[in-house]
């Protein structure tokens, strides 16, 4: 096979209509040769023939897309200082835009022998691992735009591929569980229906189903253990042959994007698949262990582990941080996706062992003119010390709100002493948030996620039930903040699936009425249940996909979801571009009145009132008159009134609405035990009886009148409101600091 010397950027395999480019970096190379792999698993080895600052290039004339490789990199195996080349390993392309095949466990995967890690292993993986394919970069992209979303509009949907669409009736069986089965007119029908902006896909860079897993009769379902960053995974491909993945991964993204929603991906930058010392030699590892994992000082044969998966990228090596950015900009520039939410985050901003906002990585994310003008979400936390960041990240970033889930779900099962930091929760998280000029969209609020129990399973189960994963439930989180209304598990009792449909509904409408960016965990709207396990990583079958079989319940949960997205849609109050006016401790009360908090008794919440540990009720008025914020156009936004009713108390209570300079009457919208009726006109003063653990959320028009006169230390200006506008109110007592 002849080679030329080829160029040594773009790295990776680039095919140019005419021949193919291969560019890989290594330090500690001593000669690297490509591997060009056959149908029929026969190899042919070329020595790179150029290397220039480390990285070592070759270009193949004729070399089509298709074209399945590897590489063999000679240097030093001297794992106690760092290195660990072995060319009997064929390695993976860091770069590599499709993958071919799955490990099998197979001990010449590894560079030790087992039973004696001191002990080099020289067998040939080849035919063993996995292998890269040169891709055609090509694709009719069409009229395809973005959709582009505003932030503070978005509603996202976090979703699985494969669980999303293995069980879709309306998807042909040959297409379940794949990039084809999400472009499906049949699931983008049920997404736009429901109104969401955005699909937060669970990882789709290629990852490794680890052998271990799969002897077990398990599965890597999750897919947090990537080993190719530019690779779509697959595993999820209706039609992989030949790297066909791309094809059909740009085609998923082309039919979201016109169906108005955007695709945000789960990725994990923060370790690879390779895993410990004793994990096997894929590729990162034989290519140059020492530039691209973080090692221990002492003893750099093991590596620095903040992940729990046994190893962590080198954050502070300028090869690891190239390959981020170029992988962030391949998939936002040939792949088209609109974000990324960054796995274990924490980990990122590690650039030598403490967690700094301010690191490298932060830095070049805030000057890329591709990469920071797309969303950015982080999983403010990893396993290391000072690991929990909620918070802590700097702007443009948003962030998973663990806060907002805690305290959402302390506050629906009556923990005590949640209120003050329940009404932080439920206006943005100003007080995690505000102090780093970032605004409400810095907070996505959550209640439920991949990692944990199903909105069904919080309110059925106080204790997990991980048998299936085979680790005698010992397996993950121990303190849910769950509670299963009094039956553990599946009942026929009337009243518990009451309380239970009731509060399912309660968590789902607190999510969706809530300042920030809510996001709904797929099936989650349709009731779907694993059974109490919390941790369904390994379980690639229908415990942890999603059943669209709806019974009356299930499909009455549906139909209140899709509700409360469409009343998020149609009024700004519940999505304002801006923090309330308040001061970020006092709950958002403000001397503009845009919010008021009162009590059941329809009077202002007193600072004693936040703290008693019994209170479990509150009455917050949102002023649509007063939102203040002027739209893209310059335009004031006026929008309806709200006055939202919570009852978190074990018994019913009676709320008394406030006079009338709040409003004449108000009309209820809805209430999640169904007693009062939508539709039923309330006059100021009257009272409102709600069901215990219930929410009833009320409207007026706007009053169409000029901004409220604000207030001053003296008391009102001489120009004084008029009428309608709400008095001012005491300040919301600091909220509590809730733990980790």
């Amino acid at each position: 096979m002849q080679i030329w010397p080829g160029r040594a950027y773009p790295l990776g395999a680039t095919y140019d209509g005419t021949g193919t480019n291969f560019a890989l970096f290594s330090e500690a190379a001593e000669r690297v040769e490509l591997c060009l792999i056959a149908p029929d698993g026969t190899e042919e080895r070329i020595d790179l023939p150029e290397v220039d600052a480390f990285v070592w290039h070759g270009y193949v004339p004729a070399l089509q897309p298709g074209q399945h490789y590897g590489y063999r990199v000679h240097g030093r195996y001297d794992p106690p200082n760092g290195q660990r080349c072995n060319p009997s390993k064929l390695l993976l392309d860091p770069y590599a835009k499709a993958i071919d095949g799955q490990v099998d466990g197979d001990p010449s995967l590894f560079s030790y022998a087992f039973g004696d890690e001191n002990q080099r292993n020289d067998d040939d993986s080849l035919g063993h691992t996995m292998t890269c394919v040169v891709v055609n970069p090509f694709f009719d992209w069409g009229h395809d735009r973005p959709p582009q979303h505003e932030y503070h509009n978005s509603v996202i949907y976090e979703a699985h591929v494969r669980g999303l669409t293995e069980l879709h009736p309306g998807v042909p069986e040959e297409q379940r569980g794949t990039y084809a089965a999400l472009a499906h007119p049949a699931v983008i029908e049920h997404l736009t229906s429901l109104g969401v902006t955005a699909v937060e896909l669970m990882p789709v860079h290629q990852f490794v189903n680890d052998p271990s897993l799969v002897a077990k009769g398990l599965s890597n379902y999750w897919g947090y253990n990537t080993i190719g960053f530019f690779a779509p995974h697959n595993g999820y491909a209706a039609y992989p042959d030949g790297g066909q993945q791309v094809q059909e991964f740009k085609t998923m993204v082309k039919a979201l994007h016109a169906a108005d929603i955007e695709v945000i991906l789960d990725v994990v930058y923060n370790h690879t698949a390779e895993g410990n010392h004793m994990g096997p030699t894929l590729g990162f590892r034989g290519i140059d262990n020492a530039n691209y994992y973080r090692l221990v000082d002492e003893d750099q044969a093991h590596y620095f582990d903040t992940t729990g998966t046994g190893n962590s990228l080198l954050m502070r090596s300028p090869h690891v941080l190239q390959l981020i950015m170029d992988s962030l900009r391949y998939w936002v520039q040939d792949m088209h996706v609109d974000g990324f939410r960054f796995d274990l985050a924490a980990t990122l901003a590690r650039q030598f062992h403490e967690v700094d906002r301010l690191s490298a990585f932060f830095d070049i994310v805030q000057q890329d003119p591709v990469i920071s003008q797309v969303k950015l979400i982080a999983e403010p936390w990893d396993l290391g010390d000072g690991g929990y960041q909620v918070g802590g990240f700097p702007p443009l970033w948003s962030e998973w709100n663990g806060k907002y889930r805690d305290t959402v779900r302390d506050f629906w099962r009556g923990e005590p002493s949640t209120l003050g930091e329940f009404a932080s929760r439920l206006t943005g998280s100003s007080d995690l948030y505000e102090h780093t000029g970032r605004r409400p969209i810095a907070s996505v609020n959550f209640v439920t996620a991949h990692d944990g129990f199903t909105l069904t399973d919080l309110v059925s189960y106080d204790e997990k039930h991980n048998e299936a994963n085979g680790e005698g439930n010992n397996d993950g989180e121990s303190h849910n903040r769950s509670w299963s209304c009094g039956v553990e598990g599946p009942t026929t009792a009337p009243d518990v699936l009451k309380l239970r449909a009731r509060q399912k509904r309660n968590f789902m409408a607190t999510l969706l009425l809530s300042q920030g960016v809510p996001m709904i965990a797929h099936g989650d709207e349709l009731g779907r249940t694993q059974q109490g396990n919390n941790n369904v990583y390994c379980q690639d079958n229908a415990l942890s996909w999603v059943d669209w079989d709806l019974d009356t319940s299930r499909s009455a949960l549906l139909e209140f979801t899709r509700t409360l997205v469409h009343l998020r849609r149609e009024h700004p109050v519940f999505r304002r571009r801006r923090f309330f006016a308040g001061s970020a401790e006092h709950g958002g009360e403000s001397e503009l009145r845009d919010i008021a908090w009162l009590t059941p008794a329809g009077e202002h919440m007193s600072d004693s009132a936040w703290h008693e540990d019994h209170a479990r009720a509150v009455m917050v008025f949102l002023n649509g008159d007063a939102i203040m914020e002027p739209d893209l156009r310059g335009e004031e936004i006026i929008d309806d009134s709200f006055l939202v009713l919570f009852n978190a108390q074990a018994e019913p209570l009676p709320f008394t609405l406030p006079t009338e300079e709040y409003g004449a009457s108000w009309t209820a919208v809805l209430d999640t035990d169904s007693h009062v009726t939508p539709g039923t006109v309330f006059g100021a003063g009257a009272e409102v009886a709600l069901e215990h653990r219930s929410l009833v959320v009320l409207t007026r028009s706007p009053l169409l009148r000029p901004a409220l006169a604000p207030v001053t230390a003296s008391g009102p200006a001489p120009t004084t409101a008029p009428p309608g506008a709400p008095p001012s109110a005491p300040a919301v007592p600091a909220a509590p600091t809730a733990r980790p």
